[in-house]
């Protein structure tokens, strides 16, 4: 039965969720929570914000001593993958290898609970490694025979995002004109990373929330309306300009040379522009979590005087 003294375990924990998702447990008086995850300057910014928890600094893609840490737990949450790159092998390590591990422990020591995360890529048009291993991902869960939630979030936003809308104010702050592909009109359906975690929270009390549920966020908005309350928000100079989107691509595919680890990839800009929408189902209804208006969760994603400036690795 969960409850307070519950031990979790939050496989990838150091990235966008896990640290939103630390913050509110430990608000809300969880204490036995145990943090994996292979970014160790990441793990440390977690560790000095809540020195109680457990940080194992491990690579989930490789057996080790983190094993030994799902001994006598209760929940498994499994928030790790491989969001960006440019080589496959990273994407087979930290999204697929990694899930064949955790459900490998989570049978051996016969737990209770599984929650999966997912992404809602495996529902899009979009041809890439993140696409591909999430959709293999998904189905290593779903084959493992273990009853349990999955959950499918669209983009999400909020406090320590490295990547998407984070990365973009960042680069904002840095450069007079803020490029944008095209015409800028693709829908997105950003979601607040903290209705999220409450969606699972919820999945850690209720037993019976076993399905494979699509999370999106309930507003539909433009990308380059998306560019413009960020500007707003951050109360940036930068001059936001439409350029061709074949310039655009060559831009990132130069850039792409020059860093290995690049932020944004020509297979990302390719996703941005796939024309398509996400179900949207009344998840405020099924998990009982209040959805956070858009303008809202922006204000509070950018203006918090003690998270806003937290910046993670990549």
């Amino acid at each position: 039965m969960f409850n307070l003294n519950s031990k979790i375990i939050l496989c990838g924990g150091a990235g966008l969720v896990g640290q939103n998702l630390v913050h509110i447990l430990i608000n809300n008086g969880y204490s036995n929570i145990t943090v994996i995850d292979k970014n160790k300057s990441n793990l440390s910014i977690l560790k000095n914000l809540h020195p109680k928890i457990v940080d194992i600094n491990a690579d989930l893609s490789k057996e080790g001593e983190w094993e030994i840490s799902f001994k006598g737990a209760n929940i498994v949450v499994m928030l790790q993958a491989q969001i960006g790159g440019k080589d496959y092998a990273d994407f087979q390590a930290n999204s697929l290898n990694s899930t064949r591990n955790i459900l490998e422990n989570y049978k051996k020591y016969k737990l209770e609970r599984l929650i999966h995360i997912s992404s809602s890529v495996v529902n899009s048009l979009a041809e890439d490694f993140y696409s591909q291993t999430k959709k293999q991902q998904e189905l290593l869960v779903h084959d493992s025979g273990i009853s349990c939630p999955i959950l499918r979030p669209t983009l999400m936003f909020g406090w320590f995002d490295r990547k998407h809308l984070g990365w973009l104010s960042r680069f904002m702050t840095k450069v007079p004109i803020f490029p944008i592909p095209g015409k800028g009109k693709y829908i997105r359906q950003p979601l607040y990373v903290q209705d999220f975690c409450n969606i699972i929270i919820s999945c850690m009390k209720n037993i019976n929330l076993n399905e494979t549920y699509d999370i999106s966020g309930l507003e539909k908005i433009y990308y380059i309306d998306i560019i413009s309350h960020i500007k707003k928000a951050i109360q940036s100079n930068t001059i936001i300009v439409k350029i061709p989107y074949k310039l655009f691509y060559w831009l990132i595919k130069v850039w792409s040379i020059f860093d290995k680890e690049p932020p944004f990839t020509t297979q990302q800009l390719e996703a941005l522009v796939t024309k398509e929408e996400f179900e949207i189902i009344d998840w405020p209804q099924i998990f009982g979590v209040q959805n956070t208006p858009y303008d809202e969760a922006i204000s509070k994603t950018f203006c918090d005087t003690t998270y806003s400036n937290i910046k993670l690795d990549f």
